[in-house]
This record gives C-alpha cells, structure tokens and sequence, in this order.
C-alpha cells in the first residue's frame, strides 16, 4: 500500500519506553497540527491487545513499528516512517523513507536498529532524533 492511499489520522503503535522511539514520535506529533497522528503506547502495562487483529501481539508491535488507518489497513517498519513522517507533514523525509534506492540499504538497517534500540538510546541516539526533527512553528 503506498502511504499517500492511507487515511487519517493513522493509529501508531510505538514503545514510549525506548527513549528513540519516544523522541522520534513525540517530536513528529508536536508537528501534527492537523490530527493525523494518534500515539498508542504499546510498551505501557495497562495495553490491551483486545483490539487487534489476529495475529497482531503485543510482541509483534514491540519489534517493529506499525501504524493502522481507520479503514483498518496496517503498514510497518519502514512503510510506517514514510507514512507517519508524510502524516507530520514532512514530505521530504517521507521521499526517503520511500526511496527505491535507498530502500535495500534502509530494510537491512532498520532491523538491527529495532533490535539495538534501547542500547542506541543509551549511546546519544535519541537526541540525534530529536534535533534532525524540525521543531514546530509558534506562531505568537
């Protein structure tokens, strides 16, 4: 499914106890100004897995990131950074999530960085996130 097909606002099921991840999507939902994004903790105690489809566990959220659509249409990993960062209005980091080029280097990265995530954290990572992610306008 090509992230421009999906409709909002996107369910995105991320782990807030990973501060990359936490960093990452917090600062994409500050730019949300039009409501595309709504966060679901799925690394929180009181997550329930009532909700979800067959198949879909809270193990299964936890190793990669996944975002759902209100018509029910899911994308993961690398399809859920080009949609949530589309979603956040950052069209040209969404292109390269999407890129067919870099693509096969970005789908052999990206599971050794879900898999490394909490250790990445802990070295810096996650305010590298934070800084690359423009901050929202305020308009006073």
């Amino acid at each position: 499914m090509d992230s421009e097909d999906l409709l909002y606002p996107l369910t995105v099921f991320y782990d807030a106890s990973c501060p990359l991840c936490a960093n990452e999507m917090h600062a994409l939902r500050d730019l949300d100004a039009s409501g595309h994004l709504e966060l679901v903790d799925c690394s929180a105690a009181d997550f329930r897995e009532d909700d979800l489809p067959e198949g879909v566990t809270r193990e299964t959220l936890m190793g990669r990131i996944h975002a759902r659509d209100p018509l029910g249409t899911w994308v993961v990993g690398l399809d859920c950074f080009e949609a949530v960062y589309r979603a956040a209005g950052l069209e040209g980091a969404a292109r390269v999530w999407g890129n067919p080029r870099l693509r096969p280097l970005l789908d052999g990265l990206y599971p050794w960085i879900a898999r490394n995530r909490q250790v990445l954290s802990k070295l810096g990572i996650s305010a590298l996130v934070r800084f690359l992610i423009p901050k929202p306008r305020r308009n006073y």
